[in-house]
Formats: structure tokens, sequence, C-alpha cells
């Protein structure tokens, strides 16, 4: 059967990997795989890793885009009558409204994220951080993202920013895969330059940025400390667990874009190279080009035991505009905006992948315009994305984050890896994906879909449901055995649900001004989870909708 959506189609091979790499090169690439690095051990966690890569990553990325070319030849453009459809019309769609939802919450709140670097890049521009010292830089970082407490015309202007982030993104989007297409001819080769640049100075500082502070400071040490291969790390599940999740975000999976993309190629499109030339863009940018800029650079000039001690997301808009400094009145500027410009486009050619899934549900189940579906997720998008911004000091951003932007994509990839194997059965599905290949797929990974790559992404929900106290599972066992109970990470999905950590927080605060701080945070986590629960719910409820109106279509056509 062809694909019964004529109107949008990717004009090029190159520019459908490229968006497709686009999408799942994104921030985790250049912040969250060195700090996920760094939290485990350096060279440690790159074994489990790649080890994750090849039997998780490798056959999930397979799935999702054999689950989109299928869905497309039918019509179907968002994940969840995907699944209607390989699941013969049964109650499965209900677990794809993941794959529409996430997208909605996460582009709210991303393209705030996204924004900080766009702004950056303006006051590199305009000299901002010219000769301030590393509290004065993390200050401005406070001002800028916080409301309600900061200074007034610096989160201003983060507001205005961020406004116009999202109005890119959307006009973008308006356009159809033609404009996204550009966006990732232009974007990418740009994201890989300055990477590159970069790359070469955290090669080449060496011990040229100690000072007299941090005599020994060198940036071999952090390179050492990253690719030095460690195998005390095999028998840990927390680098095991670390490990899986940074696949999930780092190739995009349980997302439900990359199905949403595919869904719009040909019927006898090559998916097997497709996917695997895109994922192995992905890897070669996060692996290579991702370890050789924070983490040298930061070791460069602070040394490796700083980074050990501070190593967050904060560091790359609380440190590294002084560390730039650094670099000289000429170089300083230009290695911000590489920097901050390289995160931008890695930041929109993610997020104008999220808005697919939404705009592919409304004009394919509802009939909506190209420019109706796009400027509806942007309402929506700034309705759910304004909280997230004007209350970012109290959490609401990580609380989205957490449930969303975390747990969501676990559970959608968990549901899909079932259905494909399971459901739909993997005889079937391993017959979509090699149709039409050009490359010939080992067939171990017909027995790693049907058996190992559903259990262990089982296995990594059940470990973040249930992680115990300081990931020891060992202890955690023993104690439950011993009618002692299970004890819980303060990061373990019961602990978040039951607000374990906020009420231990509470319990040890002295001063009464942070114990009330608390109590307001506990208070926006709670409307946020509430803001969540609706928003999913409303998908729901349009997805049957959605049902009811395909079921109508169906039975006029017999």
């Amino acid at each position: 059967m062809s694909n019964t959506n004529t109107s949008q189609g990717w004009g090029s091979r190159l520019g459908l990997i490229l968006a497709m790499a686009g999408s799942a090169v994104g921030l985790a690439n250049f912040l969250r795989f060195p700090i996920q690095a760094v939290d485990n051990g350096g060279g440690a966690f790159l074994i489990p890793y790649l080890v994750c890569f090849v039997i998780m990553g490798v056959p999930l990325l397979w799935v999702e885009w054999g689950v989109g070319r299928l869905g497309g030849k039918s019509g179907h453009h968002s994940t969840p009558f995907m699944f209607d459809k390989m699941t013969e019309g049964r109650f499965w769609k209900f677990t794809g409204v993941f794959g529409i939802f996430t997208n909605v919450v996460v582009i709210a709140y991303y393209t705030y994220i996204e924004s900080w670097s766009l702004g950056y890049i303006i006051q590199t521009v305009m000299g901002s951080f010219n000769g301030a010292d590393q509290g004065q830089v993390a200050q401005f970082f406070a001002d800028y993202t916080n409301f309600l407490s900061g200074a007034s015309g610096t989160s201003a202007f983060s507001l205005i920013i961020f406004l116009f982030t999202l109005f890119l993104n959307i006009y973008i989007l308006s356009k159809g895969l033609s404009g996204i297409e550009k966006v990732a001819k232009i974007g990418m080769p740009l994201l890989l330059l300055f990477g590159a640049i970069l790359a070469v100075k955290g090669l080449t500082l060496g011990t040229s940025g100690a000072s007299a502070a941090v005599p020994d400071a060198s940036a071999w040490d952090g390179l050492n400390f990253l690719w030095t291969v460690k195998f005390d790390s095999l028998l840990n599940p927390k680098v095991w667990l670390a490990a899986a999740g940074q696949i999930f975000f780092t190739l995009g999976l349980g997302w439900g874009f990359i199905q949403s993309y595919a869904s719009y190629i040909k019927a006898k499109e090559d998916i097997a190279l497709n996917a695997m030339a895109s994922g192995f863009t992905n890897e070669f940018v996060e692996i290579v080009i991702g370890s050789l800029i924070l983490i040298p650079i930061a070791s460069g000039f602070l040394g490796l035991d700083w980074v050990k001690e501070n190593a967050s997301f904060g560091m790359t808009f609380q440190t590294m505009p002084y560390l730039f400094d650094q670099l000289g009145t000429i170089i300083g500027p230009i290695a911000g905006v590489l920097w901050f410009g390289l995160l931008f486009f890695a930041g929109i050619t993610s997020s104008l992948a999220m808005g697919t899934p939404w705009m592919g549900f409304f004009e394919s189940k509802f009939d909506w315009s190209r420019s109706k579906s796009a400027w509806s997720l942007g309402l929506v998008a700034l309705l759910l994305g304004l909280p997230a911004v004007v209350f970012y000091e109290y959490g609401v951003l990580d609380e989205f984050d957490y449930w969303v932007g975390t747990v969501s994509l676990v559970v959608l990839a968990m549901f899909e890896a079932i259905i494909f194997s399971w459901i739909y059965g993997v005889n079937k599905g391993w017959k979509e994906i090699t149709e039409g290949a050009d490359m010939k797929v080992p067939k171990i990974f017909k027995f790693l879909l049907r058996y190992v790559t559903p259990t262990l992404i089982i296995i990594v929900f059940l470990g973040a449901l249930v992680t115990p106290e300081n990931n020891d599972w060992g202890a955690a066992f023993s104690s439950l055995f011993s009618g002692q109970g299970w004890n819980f990470s303060s990061g373990s999905i019961v602990s978040k649900i039951m607000y374990a950590d906020l009420h231990r927080q509470i319990a040890s605060a002295t001063d009464m001004a942070k114990v009330e701080f608390l109590k307001e945070k506990m208070i926006f986590s709670k409307i946020s989870r509430a803001i969540l629960t609706i928003a999913f719910a409303v998908m729901v409820y349009l997805v049957y909708v959605a049902g009811q109106r395909l079921k109508k279509k169906n039975e006029l056509k017999d």
C-alpha cells in the first residue's frame, strides 16, 4: 500500500538523515553526556554506554523507524494510531498518547532552555561577561532565570528571547517538512563546524589555562578521565541504569518524533541504513565532539577535582562564559558565540522534531491545515511554558522535565517494544525493518528485538521506579528480606511521587525562610503535576474523538 499522504514528503535522503540526526543531536549530547560520564566514573561509563547502544539503542531505532513507515503507509503520522493499526484497533492506541503528550509539554520548556543559548550569544557579543568573575557569571544566570527575585531587566530580556524562540520554531513548523529540512541542512553542518573548532581548543588547551589559584589544572586530566576505560563498573547497576537512560535521551527514543518523521518517507525507503546513519551521526557528535569541549576546558582552567565536585547542567551557563573570558579579548567572545551557537542549533533541530507529532495528528485526524496545526501548537506550548518560565526557581521546569522528559520516554519505549515484538509480531516487524534495505541486517538483532530489548527496557523502568538508597541494591534486598523494608533513593519514581526528598529537606532545615520556600516549592510541584495530568487527559480525549471520527470514515467506506 502506498503512503496516503502525498501533500508532504522529504525532499532528499540527505535531508531526511540530517533532520533525523538533528532531532536526536540536542543539548543532551553536549551537556548531559559529559555530566553523566563524570557522575559515573568517567571511562567507567563507556563500556555500559556502548553496550546499551548496541543491544537497546540500535534495535529501538529500527523499531521506531519501522513503526513510523508502517503507520505512514496507512496515513497515520502519530503514535496513537500507528499502535492502533498494529494492534487491530484495541486499546493500545491510548499508550501512544505519550508520543504526542511528551513532545507538546517538552517543547514548552525546551524552547526556553534553547532560548538561553540565543540570549547568551547576544550577551556575549554585547560584552556582558567581559572581566566578570565566576560568581558574577553565576549571578547573571540566577537573574536571567528568576523572574520573581532576579533583576527585572535581565529576566524581562530572558522572556522576550523565549517568546522569539518559540515563535521561530512555530513559524518553521508552519512551513512543513520543507522548512524543517532547510534548517537541518544549515544547522547540522554549522553545529559540526562549531563543535569541531571548540573540540580542537579542548584538545590543545593542555596546561595553558592553569592559574596561580589552580596551578595543576590540565585539560588532559579531563580527557584522560573520560577516555580511560575502566572495568570495575560492569557490576554496578547504577552505571548501567545511567547508561541506558542516556541512550534514550541521546537517540531520541521514546519521544514519538522519529515515528512521525519516518511516517512521511516512501513505502520502499531503506529504513535500516537510514536509521543506522542517523544513529551513528548522533553517536559521533556525542562521544567524540561532546566529550572534547565541556569537561576538558573546565578541567584546563579549574582542575579535574573541581569538575568532579561541580559537574552539572548549570556549568554551561554559570561557568563557561567565565572560562571563555579567560581565553582573551578576541578568542574568548568567538569561543562563546561558537559554544552557545552550537547549543542553539542543537536545540532547534530537536525542538522542531518535537512539533511534528502534534502537527501530524491534527492534520491527518482532524483535517486541520498545516498553519492551523502549527499555531495551535504554539498557543498550547505558550500556555504550558509560561509556568515553567515564570516559576523556574520553584522547580516547575524540573518537575515537567522529570515526569515528561524522563519517565514518559521509558514508558512509551516499553509499550512500543512490547507491541512491536509481541503483539504485532517480531516476524512481521522484522519484515518491515528489512524491506527495501540496502544493508544486510544481522539476524541476531531479531532475537534482541524479541527478548533482550523489551526485557532491558522493563528492567530500566523498574529500576527507576524502585531505585534503592545510594543505588545499593544488595543492601536494599538484604533489608527487605530481613523485614526492615526497602529504602528508596530520593531519585526513585516512588520517592518522587511521595515528595520524600522535599519532606526530608523541610524536616532538616533550620532557617524558617528556607522552610517556607520549600513548602511553596511543594505547592508549585503539586500544581505542576495537576497541569500535566489535565494535559494528558485532554490528549487521551482527543485521541478518543479522533478514533470515533476514523471509525465513522471507515464505516462510510464500507
